[in-house]
């Protein structure tokens, strides 16, 4: 079976001039843990994820209001910077038609939670497999063999 089968087709996106801020809310808003980066609308050139923001030491935004006036402003010139110098340009991405073993074994070798999947003629962004796909796949096959 591909990885098309179990990957997340409705993928959010940011570009590399999104902030770090607007990363951070949509991270938070959409329930999600990794943001692809692509420029052009489609061409993949990093992923940010929120071990990636926690990285960067970037503050709670709830906890900004609390926060003096110098670390306030530190804490907006970070919240203020573009994602693309806050992901990671070290991809591991693979192509639709791969099977689903091969994004196992990557997501297990390069110890990643979710890996962007692009086509493999226009390099396209195309869907996202996250940990959470693999394990809804893995329990589908228990449950068939469970019948």
């Amino acid at each position: 079976m591909s990885v098309e089968a179990i990957m997340t087709k409705e993928v959010l996106s940011v570009s590399p001039e999104t902030t770090v801020r607007e990363a951070v809310r949509l991270l938070e808003d959409s329930d999600v843990r990794h943001l692809p980066v692509v420029e052009g609308g489609c061409e993949l050139v990093g992923i940010v994820s929120d071990r990636d923001l926690r990285e960067y030491r970037i503050p709670v935004m709830l906890e900004i209001e609390r926060l003096d006036e110098e670390d306030r402003a530190r804490a907006d010139r970070i919240l203020d910077t573009p994602v693309s110098e806050a992901m990671n340009t070290d991809i591991v991405a693979v192509d639709s038609s791969e099977s689903i073993d091969s994004v196992i074994a990557a997501m297990i070798e390069y110890r990643v939670g979710a890996v962007p999947v692009v086509d493999r003629d226009s390099d396209e962004l195309v869907g996202i497999v996250s940990y959470i796909d693999v394990l809804r796949y893995a329990r589908e096959i228990l449950e068939e063999g469970d019948e």
